[in-house]
C-alpha cells in the first residue's frame, strides 16, 4: 500500500512537471493537428517531429557543414589579425 502511494506520488509529481513546462499543451496541440488533418500522413512520427519544429536530417547536416566552415573562416581571420 505504501509503495503504491509513493508510486502515485511520483506519477503526480511528474505530471505536474510536464504540465508546468508546457509539454502537455504542446503534445495536445500536435495531436489535435494530426487528428484534424484531412488526409492522414503516411508517417505520423515525421508529422509530429515537423510540427514540433525538429529539423530534418539534411537540415542538420547542412548546418553542421556551415558551422565547420564558419569555424575555419574564424580561425583564418584570427591568424590574419595576429599577423597585423
Amino acid at each position: 500500500m505504501a509503495t503504491q502511494k509513493a508510486s502515485d506520488s511520483k506519477k503526480e509529481e511528474f505530471r505536474k512537471y510536464l504540465e508546468k513546462s508546457g509539454v502537455i499543451d504542446a503534445l495536445t496541440k500536435v495531436l489535435v493537428g494530426l487528428y484534424e488533418e484531412p488526409e492522414r500522413p503516411a508517417n505520423a512520427v515525421d508529422y509530429v517531429k515537423r510540427y514540433m519544429g525538429a529539423s530534418a536530417a539534411g537540415d542538420s547536416e547542412a548546418l553542421k557543414r556551415e558551422n565547420d566552415e564558419l569555424k575555419q573562416e574564424l580561425e583564418e581571420v584570427k591568424q590574419q589579425l595576429e599577423e597585423m
